[in-house]
């Protein structure tokens, strides 16, 4: 029997502590298999700490299946409070060395294991479970496994033997436990000091592991409702510079958020078709909004992008549905937005670039200076102007020669000479 933290009397035992928050996406599931390979080359025990629903598109059996091979102790501990663990989180807890819960955390239920495709079906996994189990050693009610259980129910089923509020505690609880790795068994060596001795000694050397910005990114835009709030407010933004004469800020932050939206399509899929009544409502909206109106394409696009917001991750278990609250606040917003504010922002520039062409070839006064934008005063009013020749200085006599969106072209005034003509 092998024991963790004895080779020498001052070798502290190393300890990695792997959270697991929120659904097991891809960029979440990558990242745990090479924290796990690299615990594994160290030797250190792992600590998954868990607070999911279940796997989002990824094999959550195949986690499962990893962490019963893993040849270090793996302990999974459902904390700190409020956290659950259901689906494939709960598969790790009966694969793992060891089971934890935090009282006050919620375990279970088993299905489905994947709350992206809930009505999955997962060929052999009652038997793949028994395996698991055997090769620990371990007894569950497997009678409760399909419905969520206090950590008391937890513990009292078998699915978990410790109960700790947080990591700390855990460790002095199991530490002198023997648990079952895929390489036979181990002793812990798990205390964590609590006098100045002990932490003399160093114990225990732990490390909280946690994924790259990058990887912190991608995982929080791979949600249902993250898609859908990254889609509906970037072609907003996207809607936004139809009714600028230029390309700004909104409309780069509306390409980058449609980019994060995109990539969250290819993790948390959607119905497609269901998908594309989105999008039509949304360009129904935008007609509307060229043609200055409020009218039929309107309606028609509010309805569109309901049914298409309610449908288009319809198919997903409740818990990473998208909310009825969010969908509603995103068609009254669009409704606002779209039938009102965009409307009446256009309906405004139309009347500034009437005015403004009808100060084609008036004469006004620089007041400031172009080069090649600047301030230009024409018929009592302030504008931006642009030369496209020398700049001007402020003050000179400019002429309005054309209109450039918003903008007033301009070019420096000629002095006509003043006298009698020449003989």
């Amino acid at each position: 029997m092998g024991s963790i933290g004895s080779a020498a009397a001052q070798t502290a035992t190393e300890v990695r502590v792997i959270e697991v928050d929120g659904p097991i996406d891809r960029p979440l599931l990558g990242f745990l298999e090479d924290r796990l390979a690299d615990a594994e080359a160290a030797g250190a025990v792992v600590v998954l700490q868990l607070d999911t629903p279940g796997a989002l598109g990824q094999d959550g059996i195949g986690l499962a299946e990893r962490v019963a091979r893993a040849e270090v102790p793996v302990l999974a501990w459902v904390g700190p409070v409020p956290a659950r663990a259901s689906g494939a989180g709960l598969l790790v807890m009966l694969s793992s060395s060891l089971a934890a819960v935090a009282p006050g955390t919620q375990t279970g239920p088993l299905l489905p294991v994947d709350v992206l495709r809930p009505a999955a079906a997962h060929v052999d996994l009652d038997g793949r479970i028994d395996r698991w189990l055997a090769a620990r050693e371990r007894e569950v009610d497997r009678s409760v496994l399909g419905r969520p259980l206090t950590a008391r129910q937890a513990i009292d089923a078998g699915i978990a033997e410790v109960a700790a509020y947080t990591v700390p505690q855990l460790l002095r609880e199991v530490d002198g436990m023997t648990v079952r790795t895929a390489s036979g068994e181990m002793q812990l060596e798990t205390r964590v000091a609590t006098t100045e001795g002990e932490a003399a000694e160093r114990t225990v050397d732990m490390r909280f592991e946690e994924p790259g910005v990058l990887t912190r990114t991608l995982h929080a835009v791979a949600t249902p409702s993250m898609v859908y709030v990254l889609l509906v407010v970037g072609l907003a933004a996207l809607a936004f510079e139809l009714t600028q004469p230029g390309f700004g800020f909104a409309g780069f932050g509306g390409i980058a958020l449609v980019g994060l939206a995109i990539y969250g399509l290819t993790v948390a899929t959607p119905s497609w078709p269901w998908l594309a009544v989105l999008l039509l409502g949304i360009g129904s909206l935008m007609i509307d909004v060229r043609l200055r109106s409020l009218s039929w394409p309107t309606w028609f696009g509010l309805v569109a992008f309901g049914v298409g917001s309610v449908l288009a991750w319809g198919h997903v278990d409740p818990s990473v549905r998208i909310s009825p609250w969010l969908i509603g606040g995103a068609i009254v917003s669009s409704l606002l937005y779209y039938g009102f504010a965009l409307t009446v922002a256009l309906q405004s520039r139309d009347r500034i670039v009437g005015t403004q062409r009808g100060l084609i070839g008036l004469v006004g006064e620089a007041r400031g200076r172009l080069a090649p934008d600047g301030p230009v005063f024409v018929k009592g009013a302030l504008w931006r102007g642009r030369t496209d020749g020398e700049p001007i200085e402020a003050g000179t006599p400019v002429r309005v020669r054309g209109v450039d969106g918003l903008i007033l072209r301009v070019e420096a005034e000629t002095p006509h000479p003043v006298g009698p003509p020449a003989t």
